[in-house]
């Protein structure tokens, strides 16, 4: 049997070859593999649908592409990288000398053998990527016979939805995004994450709803709010998952909010980790946090990524491959995870029923006297926290955060107390 990392990279590796857009076969494709390992449900929406302030593109798809020289050689083949086609090309087919050619062609500075990833969702062109090598092999006096055989053409945007019902009807979000081709931290990484996740989450007990939406970038996420609209004000707390495969420590960007109870919860499990991390306010620029944040929403929505978009040589290009992700950083991104999402299940507020004064702890078992080693001692001192701020307003995070205290000995004490009749938990 496969641990769930090595579920996460075989997952990967399948969906790698895929070529995705923001539209199209490659989405489908991606979904309905998806849909072999939690019950997705698949939404299709109309090219030319009104999204807030945004309108439903018209659907691409592509089934080969090339640059071939006098002697029919590809030089640019799709068929072996579909990084090789700027996503949302127009359909060409023409012969061109160089001179003609080279506004349509890009390259990675600085990395001779890198195939970039460009698109041009919003503006009708066209263009190849290639490395800096295979440009070296053209030459000014020749012709070239250039290809894509692609469509763009009224049809549908298309994005998987998923939601595992807990105890009440308060929602946690997961996103990823789904239109990035043959790129495996961004973001297939996050993409098999949140599908892990969700199968953890399947075979145990919930006191939230958890809904995952896997989307095209930006405009599937402006999509889905749209659509969704009269229904955000369930959703307590909010992830983005993305980048979340490389070797680098995690990363966590807060809400817009700055000071949301995932915000809390991220920073307390990251703090108490005992591993390289960073904490990051919130920006409107990066992944989908920004739609999910935007003025009129401005919902809990943090996100989670190890090495930052922009900030590392392989983001975007063919160098983020399957080579790039490591099985113990997916297996790191969801025990914290799960850790975050452990911590917000059990995150109540308590009330203390003896308020005045100091309850006697030993009598029921609680308190063995002050000459006890470390562990015990947290744990005695845990508790007399928990007494002393459980007036109904503070959550046990709170408290965790105030006693400079992991989560888990602070819940762990209050287990202890609610066991008694010193301590009940606090209903909404």
């Amino acid at each position: 049997m496969q641990t769930p990392a090595e579920e996460m990279c075989a997952l990967i590796a399948r969906l790698y070859p895929i070529c995705r857009s923001i539209t199209g076969d490659g989405v489908r494709k991606t979904l309905a593999i998806l849909r072999e390992h939690i019950p997705l449900e698949i939404h299709e929406v109309l090219s030319g649908t009104k999204v807030f302030d945004w309108t439903v593109p018209r659907e691409w798809n592509i089934r080969d592409a090339w640059i071939k020289n006098a002697a029919g050689e590809r030089l640019v083949d799709f068929q072996k990288l579909n990084l090789h086609v700027v996503s949302y090309s127009v359909p060409i087919r023409r012969r061109m000398r160089l001179a003609e050619l080279k506004d349509h062609l890009f390259t990675v500075a600085g990395h001779p053998d890198w195939v970039p990833y460009r698109t041009s969702y919003y503006n009708e062109s066209w263009g190849f990527c290639l490395s800096q090598h295979q440009l070296a092999q053209f030459d000014e006096r020749e012709e070239y016979d250039v290809c894509i055989d692609s469509s763009l053409a009224d049809g549908h945007l298309t994005y998987g939805e998923y939601l595992l019902r807990g105890e009440t009807e308060k929602e946690f979000l997961f996103s990823c995004h789904i239109c990035h081709p043959s790129l495996a931290d961004d973001n297939l990484s996050g993409v098999a994450l949140a599908a892990a996740i969700a199968r953890r989450l399947a075979a145990l007990p919930r006191r939230y709803s958890y809904r995952f939406v896997f989307v095209p970038g930006s405009i599937g996420a402006i999509t889905w709010l749209a659509r969704n609209e009269e229904q955000l004000s369930r959703i307590g707390h909010g992830l983005v998952l993305t980048c979340v495969g490389d070797a680098a420590g995690i990363t966590y960007k807060r809400s817009r909010q700055g000071d949301a109870e995932i915000d809390g919860a991220f920073t307390h499990v990251l703090r108490h980790s005992g591993k390289p991390h960073k904490v990051i306010d919130f920006s409107p620029y990066g992944y989908d946090e920004r739609q999910y944040c935007s003025p009129g929403i401005n919902l809990p929505v943090g996100c989670m990524m190890r090495s930052v978009h922009g900030t590392f040589p392989e983001y975007h290009t063919s160098a983020d491959n399957l080579e790039f992700v490591e099985a113990e950083a997916l297996k790191d991104s969801l025990d914290t995870c799960l850790k975050v999402i452990d911590l917000l299940e059990h995150n109540r507020a308590y009330l203390n029923h003896s308020s005045k004064g100091e309850p006697q702890l030993g009598k029921r078992g609680l308190y063995t006297g002050l000459n006890v080693d470390g562990n015990q001692r947290q744990q005695e001192l845990a508790l007399l926290w928990v007494l002393n701020l459980s007036d109904g307003k503070h959550s046990l995070l709170d408290i965790a955060e105030r006693a400079n205290f992991p989560f888990e000995t602070i819940k762990f004490a209050a287990d202890a107390l609610a066991g008694t009749d010193l301590l009940s938990v606090v209903t909404s």
